[in-house]
């Protein structure tokens, strides 16, 4: 007796552990649905049902394991009926039950169905065993044909839901419109003059010096610091290709003294 009392005791506790669990993972369901309607999404919803699946999932193995005792065979009965209200009891309950009265105790301790809910499986289940089997293998048709029709939804949305991933992704990684090499090399040439050529070879690449080396001098002019002149000796003089006589001003001046 006291072995078997022991196992009672062992797997009592590890079923009231998964049942727990349970309590936990639906309490979190309700919470979300309750509170975080707004942000919850499909696949939160999928994953905290997946939770419950597999805490009942747990609890199924260790009441259907061969070393689990087979509670069929205990009965449970109320020692202590009060109307009044019981601490302990509402302790164990977590607040959800004050009383243990006569009203409460068949609810609280039914081990079957509620009486109107077992007379509509009874009906139920007594329809089904007067179908013969035309009326069975076209029920099986429908089955099958609204378990096709639920398919081709499941792959429509599916195929939806890769098509927007997809597209956000595509989004996220956008094309590179700008090289650093090139900007590198622009900023070196403006700054430190590396790369450009000189008046000869361009006038002999058909290229107008004229023209670039004032673009290169606004260039120049805009990377000083405020504060600084204009760089008017740094920018080179255009190649003339008419001659001029200049005569000094003490020749050509027409009031002599």
């Amino acid at each position: 007796m006291q072995r078997e009392e022991k196992q009672l005791e062992s797997a009592l506790e590890a079923i009231i552990m998964r049942v727990n669990d349970l309590k936990t993972a639906i309490a979190s369901m309700i919470i979300k649905l309750e509170c975080e309607y707004e942000t919850l999404n499909w696949p939160n919803f999928l994953d905290n049902f997946a939770i419950i699946s597999g805490h009942l999932t747990s609890l199924s193995k260790i009441l259907s394991h061969d070393k689990a005792l087979n509670l069929k065979h205990y009965t449970v009965l109320p020692l202590h009926l009060s109307p009044e209200k019981d601490e302990e009891l509402m302790r164990l309950t977590e607040n959800r039950i004050s009383t243990f009265a006569h009203d409460l105790v068949p609810d609280y301790l039914r081990t079957k169905p509620d009486p109107q809910v077992e007379q509509k499986l009874l009906t139920y289940e007594a329809k089904v065993n007067t179908l013969n089997f035309d009326q069975a293998n076209e029920f099986n048709k429908q089955v099958q044909q609204y378990n096709k029709v639920l398919g081709m939804v499941i792959d429509a949305i599916n195929k939806n839901r890769e098509e927007m991933e997809n597209e956000t992704k595509s989004r996220t990684t956008q094309m590179q419109t700008s090289s650093s090499a090139d900007t590198h090399a622009l900023i070196n040439a403006v700054c430190n003059g590396k790369g450009l050529k000189s008046d000869v070879q361009m006038v002999q690449s058909g290229v107008n010096p004229v023209a670039n080396n004032m673009l290169v001098g606004r260039l120049a002019g805009q990377s000083q610091t405020p504060g600084q002149g204009p760089m008017v000796g740094q920018m080179s003089k255009a190649p003339s290709a008419i001659k001029t006589n200049i005569k000094a001003a003490s020749q050509i001046h027409p009031y002599g003294r």
